[in-house]
């Protein structure tokens, strides 16, 4: 892309095309946006979210940030009239990713938010550490996905290539059913607040923390859950399971095995991933790739399955042959495990420190 005259599209200005509005302004980025309801948009410009009203045609990417029931129609809409990247920030990704097959649309799914509502509450700050994940089809355009990392990549997000299909199924395990089950908790505080009264006094910290994203407006969980409907349906049961082995292991008074349950969560709690800041904890990676299509979709999935962060990405394209590479900047702790991986796909990767 052209830095010089970067330009950008938010179709949907709401918490979160809002929020990327604003982290592309803040990044030097034009940005126009657009809402199915004017007066939201005229919000968006009065806040100083977007530079202008409208559809930009000549817009670098254009984000499509509208409640489930009406993506397809901005994604037909911004591919017809823009000849740029296309993303979406929809929660859900197989049905969409399977309704088009233009190679500039990308889907993804910024794993970001908060418990404010509309333009009001964007904040660029959602996405610092935050993760995002794109989808990429087997039509996907290679330099196009590459050109998307980057921008999501330079609003502080932690970008993760994978398939819609795999997403689908871990987004309900980190993203849908805690929302339910936060949901769950607080609606029988509530109804046990009706037969006494301080029980919502006493909700302290731990509480509090545990069901703040029951706060989420309802709306967008009801498209969630249907288009996500059998991976939750799964994940449900399998937490049902779970809720049901604990409740025998406290009545039986079973303490080593309360403390095996407990003693696995806080260890898995403990080693969450953690975002690598510091230049010496990264290095280079450069892999020789074929010009075939698919190569950087396969080699950034490739980083997924191994848990590997890439912070940064690049094609340094050659001179001759039909042959280029591609530079990932990694976690240094990582490495190793990336690179056998690398090599067990036929790839022969090399290692640079950063300058």
């Amino acid at each position: 892309m052209n830095n010089k005259a970067r330009r950008a599209q938010i179709i949907g200005t709401g918490l979160i095309g809002g929020s990327v509005a604003l982290a592309l302004r803040n990044d030097g980025w034009h940005v126009t946006g657009r809402d199915i309801d004017e007066s939201r948009a005229d919000r968006a410009q009065e806040l100083g979210v977007i530079d202008e009203i409208g559809t930009d045609s000549d817009a670098d990417v254009t984000f499509v940030a509208v409640p489930a029931s009406a993506l397809e129609d901005g994604i037909t809409e911004a591919l017809q009239q823009t000849k740029g990247i296309v993303t979406d920030t929809g929660s859900v990704k197989t049905a969409v990713a399977r309704s088009f097959s233009d190679p500039r649309f990308i889907p993804g799914h910024p794993m970001a938010g908060s418990e404010q509502d509309g333009v009001d509450g964007a904040d660029q700050r959602i996405f610092d550490g935050a993760v995002w994940v794109l989808t990429p089809t087997e039509g996907t355009d290679d330099l196009a996905l590459r050109d998307l990392q980057t921008v999501v990549s330079s609003m502080g997000c932690d970008v993760v290539t994978m398939a819609p299909e795999r997403h689908d199924a871990l987004v309900a395990i980190v993203s849908h059913v805690p929302h339910l089950t936060a949901a769950s908790l607080m609606c029988l505080a509530d109804d046990r607040a009706l037969d006494d009264a301080p029980l919502l006094r006493l909700a302290a910290g731990g509480f509090r923390d545990m069901t703040r994203i029951a706060a989420g407006h309802p709306d967008i969980w009801l498209d969630i859950c249907e288009e996500n409907r059998e991976a939750i349906v799964t994940v449900l049961d399998e937490f049902a399971d779970r809720i049901h082995q604990i409740r025998g292991i406290v009545a039986d008074s079973d303490r080593s095995g309360l403390t095996n349950v407990l003693s696995q969560a806080r260890r898995a709690r403990t080693n969450l991933p953690s975002r690598y800041v510091r230049p010496q904890d990264l290095i280079e990676v450069r892999i020789p790739i074929p010009d075939r299509k698919g190569q950087i979709a396969n080699i950034t999935m490739l980083a997924a399955d191994c848990d590997v962060n890439v912070a940064d990405i690049e094609v340094a394209h050659s001179t001759e042959g039909a042959q280029g590479v591609l530079v990932l900047i990694v976690a240094r702790a990582e490495v190793q495990r990336f690179l056998a991986a690398l090599a067990g796909q036929g790839y022969k990767p090399t290692t640079r420190e950063l300058a």
